[in-house]
């Protein structure tokens, strides 16, 4: 009884040995196929990969990046990173660290440089709506700081005028104005008004006469009078002074005749 027990035993620990010795080499074959260490099979770039997995590590200069293809990911060895991931360099390896879902592009995983659309840049981060002490700007997709209006202080008052005129009035008006330093902002404070008017006494009533200028004075129509009357007059007053001046037209060439008889004569006595 005992013998056929240990005939059995040693019947069923070679049969072990046997499966053991069979399965072995099937596993290295298996691994032989999921991983390689030959760079003629793998592709360019790629120090070691992988059959199913593709490149595992990359040579000097190349960056390792996951590509997703469905479930699986195939690993790629790239000179630059794609669009949304940085490469970050270490003495271990290089590998291409993807930015945040909202960065477009960023300098390392925490700080963007350009968010996707409809976000919009402050400091490294995105924001799909900029925090209350900031304004969205749309040209360069940033948060940036509200803007108040800035104005000059004001001039000296300008001298009092009245119709573009400074005398021949009592009572006129003065102004001063500023300067716009800084325009606001969207939602910046606006801008104050720039031009202040007050009212202003002249201390010289009447203006100086030009030079070279006579200056006719028109007779003011009397109370009773009419319009007729007093354009009648003014015809009246028109041709008296035409007269006058045919008058003295006249006896200007009269004046003349007789300084020439005076010269023609004058030799004549003195020959005598």
């Amino acid at each position: 009884m005992q013998l056929r027990l240990v005939s059995w035993v040693f019947i069923a620990w070679n049969l072990m040995e046997s499966v053991g010795s069979r399965q072995t080499p099937s596993r290295v074959r298996r691994q032989g196929r999921m991983y390689r260490n030959m760079s003629q099979d793998c592709p360019v770039g790629c120090a070691t990969c992988s059959e199913y997995n593709g490149c595992m590590t990359c040579f000097p200069r190349l960056f390792f990046h996951l590509e997703r293809r469905d479930i699986k990911q195939i690993g790629k060895c790239v000179s630059s990173c794609p669009s949304g991931h940085v490469g970050q360099r270490s003495p271990e390896r290089n590998e291409c660290i993807k930015c945040k879902d909202d960065c477009e592009v960023c300098f390392n995983k925490n700080f963007c440089i350009k968010c996707k659309n409809g976000f919009y840049l402050h400091h490294g981060k995105c924001f799909e709506n900029c925090p209350d002490w900031l304004e969205p700007n749309n040209h360069t997709m940033e948060c940036d700081n509200i803007v108040h209006c800035k104005v000059h202080e004001w001039s000296a008052w300008s001298p009092c005028t009245r119709r573009g005129k400074i005398c021949g009035f009592r009572r006129g008006n003065e102004t001063r104005v500023r300067e716009i330093i800084q325009l606001p902002s969207i939602r910046g404070k606006l801008c104050p008004h720039t031009i202040e008017t007050r009212k202003c006494v002249v201390q010289r009533k009447k203006c100086p006469r030009e030079p070279g200028r006579r200056k006719e004075r028109r007779k003011k129509p009397k109370r009773g009078e009419s319009k007729e009357t007093s354009q009648e007059n003014r015809g009246r007053e028109a041709r008296r002074q035409n007269r006058e001046r045919e008058n003295k037209s006249k006896t200007q060439p009269k004046k003349r005749r007789t300084q020439d008889k005076e010269m023609k004569l004058a030799p004549i006595s003195t020959a005598h």
